[in-house]
């Protein structure tokens, strides 16, 4: 990778946290398999992934994104599977697997921190996420990248609207904003319905909620890479 970028286009380039910036669905992937375990004593059926998808999305608009609805929803998917049977001590287990996710480390994923390096300098950046409020902050301050940044952003959903506002605020026009993610539902088409321009790179695991069909993705304009350590050399090109 390039050491420093040429002279960039965009004025602010805002980069999303989760699974752009450091690991973070891989951990829920996690959880589900102790999930499974714990359950493995009231189910003969494998529809548990099913049953907890549906139940996190009835709940987004309660308790919104982030590990505290997970939970939740963790825990009435373990009500709703046995019947009400789930024990205590099980209800415990699922709560425990909670607090794990909100206290595992933060690790970031390859190239963040020499591209974050490279862009000092040559335009504004900023942090685009979504999510809890205090989880997603401890996790900025934790990935030790908070300084990289002129401002954290933690929105409670990434919407065209929401987009809008932020430009407004940040008094940057579209044609001069670049949105780098992973989601192509909450990172990628928000931004380009915007007419805006977006960097798209995929994560190891996209929750199922956050994907969206490859023939929509090519249509959407957007630059696809590999991994961060391309996007210095994709913005060098002429």
């Amino acid at each position: 990778m390039k050491t420093k970028p040429k002279r960039l286009p965009y004025e602010l380039i805002a980069f999303d946290a989760d699974d752009t910036l450091w690991v973070n669905e891989p951990l829920y992937h996690r959880s589900q398999d102790t999930l499974e375990e714990i359950l493995t004593d009231y189910l003969e059926s494998r529809e548990l992934r099913r049953v907890l998808y549906r139940r996190e999305i009835e709940n987004l608009k309660i308790f919104g994104y982030g590990v505290k609805g997970f939970t939740l929803s963790m825990i009435e998917t373990a009500v709703e599977l046995t019947e009400g049977k789930v024990r205590g001590e099980d209800i415990q287990r699922i709560i425990d697997v909670g607090k794990a996710l909100l206290r595992s480390p933060v690790t970031l994923l390859e190239g963040v921190v020499e591209t974050l390096q490279a862009l000092q300098g040559h335009a504004r950046l900023i942090i685009i996420t979504k999510g809890d409020l205090f989880d997603q902050e401890s996790k900025i301050a934790r990935s030790g990248l908070a300084d990289y940044f002129e401002e954290c952003e933690i929105v409670s959903d990434k919407s065209p609207e929401t987009y809008a506002r932020l430009m407004r605020k940040h008094k940057v026009d579209p044609d001069k904003f670049l949105m780098v993610g992973n989601s192509p539902k909450s990172d990628i088409l928000p931004v380009c319905e915007l007419g805006a321009a977006t960097v798209w790179i995929p994560a190891q695991a996209t929750w199922e909620h956050e994907d969206a069909d490859e023939t929509v993705m090519n249509a959407s304009g957007c630059l696809r890479l590999a991994s961060m350590r391309e996007l210095i050399p994709a913005l060098n090109q002429d």
